[in-house]
């Protein structure tokens, strides 16, 4: 009876984090789309209109108030909402995922393995689409004023399919593999292995895991990397920003460890009996 609970109770919070993990992605979405707006009103010859009109409002003494000042507020206003609306639901995955993994003291080694497989498979799957990082190139121009000359926003995926089309498909390659496909199989593997434990191949499975065990912080690595390269590809960046899709990535590499531990132990007890 009490197992049935608590695969009730950890069934609704991996669903739980799903919902806030979807919220998340969305309101960083809407804040890329109304950056976008934003970058592309401070495109040069929008920006020239925008400063005549605010040097016509200074000569009219404030009688001629500018109309693109005020919608240029209310799209900034809404921009800085769903940032915080983003990282608000963010940290509510990040709370739920915490009662997923203190649930290891309560619930028997194979079911953690199996829920936290299933929570870091969310994790990894918001890491992967949601964005990581925007970047803004600017430029002061005399009499103008800011100028925005280029703008980035990708996810991890959205960046190796970048790389790949810009010709760095070494690069793209490592990416894809270390952080994509290994996660992924190792995810998936590991709730298999949580399923049929008592399968010769899952012990393979824990054991290949083990071996690349020294390599568990390579995507960590790989995802920096990306992040150095998008801040350094041009000279004139003056704005990179973390977004909410590599705190779901880091999360989804903590959880990966521990859940790999639980699959290990797991399967170490199962040959003691």
């Amino acid at each position: 009876m009490k197992k049935k609970v608590m695969v009730l109770l950890l069934s609704s919070l991996v669903i739980i984090m799903g919902y806030f993990g979807l919220q998340a992605y969305s309101q960083a979405k809407q804040y890329e789309q109304s950056t976008q707006t934003l970058v592309l009103d401070k495109e040069f010859s929008r920006q020239a209109e925008y400063q005549a009109k605010i040097w016509a409002e200074k000569v009219s003494l404030g009688y001629y108030e500018s109309d693109k000042r005020l919608l240029r507020e209310e799209i900034m206003n809404t921009q800085k909402e769903h940032q915080r609306e983003a990282k608000r639901y963010t940290l509510y995955v990040m709370g739920v995922l915490l009662m997923i993994l203190l649930s290891s003291f309560l619930i028997e080694l194979r079911l953690f393995t199996l829920f936290g497989g299933l929570a870091a498979l969310v994790v990894l799957t918001f890491g992967l689409f949601t964005p990581l990082m925007t970047v803004m190139i600017h430029k002061e121009i005399e009499y103008i004023g800011d100028v925005i000359l280029s703008f980035e926003s990708k996810s991890l995926l959205g960046s190796v399919v970048k790389l790949w089309k810009s010709g760095e498909i070494a690069v793209a390659f490592v990416i894809l593999l270390f952080s994509i496909l290994i996660p992924l199989f190792k995810t998936l593997s590991l709730m298999y292995v949580s399923v049929v434990m008592e399968s010769r191949f899952s012990h393979g499975i824990v054991k290949f895991f083990k071996w690349i065990g020294k390599w568990s912080m390579l995507d960590v690595f790989v995802v920096a990397t990306l992040l150095v390269y998008l801040t350094s590809s041009g000279s004139d960046v003056s704005q990179a920003e973390v977004q909410v899709g590599l705190y779901f990535f880091l999360a989804y590499v903590i959880v990966s460890i521990l859940v790999s531990l639980s699959a290990d132990k797991m399967l170490s007890s199962r040959r003691d009996l």
